[in-house]
């Protein structure tokens, strides 16, 4: 289920998206269908997934219709097969086909996050590691885009800049050095706030680790230096393997013995999970 933030969030994306479809009305529908017809209506899945967003789906429905039954077969994080129901809903014929495509569009994309989310999590599920998101989401999409990365059984980063430190080579550089940096960001943070360094080798490692850093990516590392780095930490501070992260090498990389492994893919490369409607004759 959504949590508050996340149905925020939703309302006000369903909002714009309808007023960006429907604007100011349906020309094909409500020229074709009667104000007073109701219909029965169903989804289906046309390929295997992880279902996520039926929430905001049926509030999409009901920004149209508000008496609108919704009846869910399957819930957001269950697997479904080709062919398999996923809800059955009856109301207006003219909701119904106007909500239609916007509806469709905000499930099948969380829906192919949580697929994608859920083979990724299965691929390490053998090691301790855990499988992060990034911030490379669709904008204004981050908490959608975060929960169906959480439904499919991965887990969440930063939600943004705002919740934690990273600090990259940029910030590096005109800092002079992880250490300088690290020191300026403590002195300025509340001390809940985590604070990443990014490093792409062990004297980087060596220098984060002294800075006590919470959190240390290694970046675009093999798997030979991935393992010596974690070694080299040895408990003090966190891991996270990030870079060329293929679904092949995941449990290469989880057998290192880092405690993350960062997977921009799984929300910027989606692909939709199909899903089809269907409306009773």
């Amino acid at each position: 289920m959504m949590n508050q933030e996340e149905l925020n969030a939703a309302e006000h994306l369903i909002d714009l998206a309808l007023k960006e479809d429907v604007a100011t009305g349906d020309l094909t529908t409500d020229n074709l269908i009667p104000a007073e017809l109701t219909r029965k209506a169903f989804w289906r899945a046309k390929a295997d997934g992880v279902i996520a967003g039926l929430q905001v789906a049926e509030r999409t429905f009901k920004k149209l219709d508000a008496n609108l039954s919704w009846n869910v077969l399957v819930n957001d994080g269950d697997k479904v097969k080709k062919g398999d129901l996923i809800v059955v809903f009856e109301g207006s014929y003219r909701a119904i086909l106007t909500g239609e495509r916007t509806a469709l569009n905000f499930v099948q994309r969380l829906s192919g996050i949580a697929s994608m989310s859920r083979i990724y999590a299965d691929a390490v599920r053998d090691y301790k590691c855990q499988i992060l998101d990034t911030r490379k989401t669709l904008p204004a999409f981050r908490l959608l885009d975060k929960y169906a990365v959480k439904t499919g059984g991965a887990s969440n980063h930063r939600v943004g800049l705002f919740d934690m430190v990273m600090i990259k080579d940029n910030h590096i550089d005109i800092a002079g050095g992880i250490s300088a940096a690290v020191q300026a960001i403590r002195a300025k943070v509340a001390p809940d706030i985590k604070i990443e360094v990014e490093t792409t080798n062990l004297l980087q490692v060596q220098e984060a680790i002294d800075a006590g850093a919470d959190i240390i990516m290694l970046d675009n590392m093999d798997n030979a230096t991935t393992r010596q780095a974690v070694d080299l930490i040895a408990g003090r501070a966190k891991t996270e393997a990030s870079g060329n992260m293929t679904l092949e090498r995941l449990a290469e990389v989880a057998a290192t013995g880092v405690d993350y492994i960062s997977i921009g893919a799984l929300t910027h490369s989606v692909t939709a999970l199909d899903i089809s409607q269907r409306i009773e004759a």
